[in-house]
C-alpha cells in the first residue's frame, strides 16, 4: 500500500491503483487521518503513511504566463466592463483565439474576481414571532378572509379577530372591501368591547396591506397594544386565524357562494354563536371559547370529574387503568414556540399521557 501512495505521488491515484492492482476504495480507507473502521487490522492502521498527494497541472491547461496574459487583457480598460462571454466573443470576430469563456471564467475566480456586479435588493432577515399567552386577552391573532359572491369574481371579507388563548371571536365583521379603515374601526371597537388596559395585549396578523397600514400601526400605539406580524410567505406564523377560517369553511351548511353581502352576514351571525358557545375544542381541553375565555373552564371540568368519579365507581371494572380523568386545560399557548420549550413540553405531555388513567372498555 505504500507503495501505491508513492506511486500515486508520479501518476494520480487511478493510474497508481491500476497498476498496484490495488482497488481505490482501499486505498483511500488507508490514507492517514482517517479512523481506524471496526473490521480493520491495527497493523493496517499503523502501517499508513502520510504523503500528500499533489494536484497535477493539466497539459492541456494554459501556461502560468498564457494565464497571467489573459487575466491582464481581462482587465485592459478595453474589456474591464465587459462579461467573460462578450470578451470571448469579441476576440473570435477579430481573428483572435485565447481560450474559451469557460476558462475565461476560471482564471477570474482563481483571483476571486467574479461576482455579482449590480446592486441587489438584500431582503432583511425577518424574525420568526414567539408570542405567549397565559390567559385571554393577551395576545389576539386577527386575520381577513374572501367569501365568494354571486358571480365569479365578486367577494364579501370576513375579519375576524380572534384570542389565541381561548380561542373566542372577540370581534368579527363582514365588509364588501379589504381596507386599512375598517380594520382600524373593528379592532378599536373590540379593545373597547373587551376592556383591555393598556400595555396588556398583543395583536398578531400577516402582512397584509391593511395588517401593514400606518394608521393600523398608529391605532395600535394610541392604546397601548402591541403589534406583531408573521414572516413574508409562511403561513404557519398565523395558525390560530387559519384553522378558525378552515372550521367555518368546513361547516356542512358552508355554501360555494353567497347571494349578497346580506346573506353572508346572515350566515355569520349564527356561525360565530355557535364557535364561541358550542363548539368543543379539541385545543381547549373540549370546552367551548366562551368557557374558557370568560374564567368557566375549571368549574365545568370539575363537574365533568364528579360525573366521571360517578362512572367509575358505578363500573370500576371497565377502566382498565384507574379512575377516568377529563382533557386538562391548557396553561399556555404559543405561536411559534422557542425549541427548548418544544422539546420539554413534548417529554412532558408524554408522561401525563403515560400517568392518565381513564381507558374504558367496552362490552
Amino acid at each position: 500500500m505504500a507503495a501505491a501512495q508513492e506511486l500515486a505521488l508520479v501518476v494520480g491515484v487511478s493510474s497508481a491503483c491500476r497498476a498496484m492492482a490495488v482497488p481505490r476504495s482501499t486505498y483511500y480507507r488507508r490514507l492517514p487521518g482517517r479512523p481506524m473502521s471496526s473490521g480493520e487490522e491495527a497493523g493496517d492502521a499503523a502501517s499508513r503513511v502520510a504523503p500528500k498527494v499533489a494536484l497535477r497541472r493539466s497539459p492541456r491547461a494554459l501556461t502560468e504566463n498564457e494565464e497571467w496574459q489573459m487575466l491582464a487583457l481581462l482587465h485592459s480598460e478595453r474589456f474591464m466592463d465587459r462579461s467573460p462571454g462578450q470578451v470571448y466573443a469579441t476576440l473570435l470576430d477579430e481573428g483572435q483565439y485565447v481560450c474559451s469563456e469557460r476558462t475565461m471564467y476560471r482564471i477570474l475566480k482563481r483571483h476571486s474576481e467574479v461576482k455579482e456586479r449590480r446592486n441587489q435588493r438584500k431582503h432583511p432577515n425577518y424574525k420568526k414571532p414567539e408570542l405567549l399567552a397565559t390567559a385571554p386577552n393577551q395576545v389576539w391573532s386577527w386575520d381577513i378572509t374572501k367569501l365568494k359572491g354571486p358571480v365569479k369574481w365578486t367577494y364579501s371579507y370576513l375579519y375576524v379577530i380572534l384570542d389565541i388563548f381561548s380561542r373566542y371571536a372577540v370581534g368579527w365583521m363582514v365588509a364588501t372591501r379589504e381596507t386599512a379603515a375598517l380594520a382600524r374601526q373593528l379592532i378599536e371597537e373590540t379593545y373597547r368591547k373587551q376592556d383591555v388596559n393598556p400595555g396588556e395585549l398583543t395583536i398578531h396578523a400577516d402582512r397584509g396591506t391593511p395588517m401593514k397600514a400606518k394608521s393600523t400601526a398608529l391605532l395600535m400605539a394610541d392604546l397601548g397594544v402591541t403589534k406583531s406580524h408573521s414572516r413574508p410567505h409562511v403561513s404557519d406564523d398565523n395558525p390560530f386565524s387559519e384553522s378558525q377560517f378552515k372550521t367555518l369553511k368546513y361547516r356542512p351548511e358552508f355554501p360555494a357562494r353567497f347571494g349578497s353581502l346580506m346573506d353572508a352576514r346572515a350566515f355569520c351571525v349564527p356561525f360565530f354563536d355557535w364557535y364561541n358557545k358550542e363548539h368543543r375544542h379539541s385545543g381547549i381541553g373540549m370546552m367551548t371559547p366562551e368557557m374558557v375565555h370568560y374564567g368557566l373552564a375549571e368549574q365545568v371540568r370539575t363537574e365533568r370529574q364528579r360525573i366521571l368519579d360517578a362512572a367509575y365507581a358505578a363500573h370500576p371494572e371497565r377502566f382498565v387503568r384507574g379512575g377516568p380523568v377529563p382533557p386538562a386545560l391548557p396553561q399556555e399557548v404559543w405561536i411559534n414556540p422557542p425549541a427548548r420549550y418544544a422539546v420539554e413540553h413534548s417529554s412532558n405531555s408524554t408522561e401525563e399521557t403515560d400517568g392518565i388513567a381513564g381507558e374504558e372498555v367496552l362490552h
